[in-house]
């Protein structure tokens, strides 16, 4: 369980998480809330490359990741 922990403090990754939450949870619908985190963790390593650092795999995917949690939590409410 600490490693769980370790992994999401490393690069500020509950961050990307719950910003892919709070983006998708907004959306509205299913598919634009899937497309609206791809969209934020999209803009975030963007933004990260411009500031001169490498892309981030990990951070995308875990923007991703809340974005979908998002999604099926909105999908199970509405329907």
């Amino acid at each position: 369980m600490n490693n769980f922990f370790k992994f999401f403090v490393a690069s500020n990754r509950y961050k990307h998480l719950t910003g892919g939450f709070i983006v998708a949870a907004l959306a509205g619908s299913f598919y634009a809330a899937v497309y609206a985190a791809v969209v934020a963790a999209s803009c975030l390593e963007l933004k990260d490359r411009l500031y001169g650092n490498p892309w981030d795999w990990i951070d995308w995917l875990c923007t991703l990741l809340g974005g979908i949690i998002a999604a099926i939590v909105l999908h199970l409410i509405v329907f």
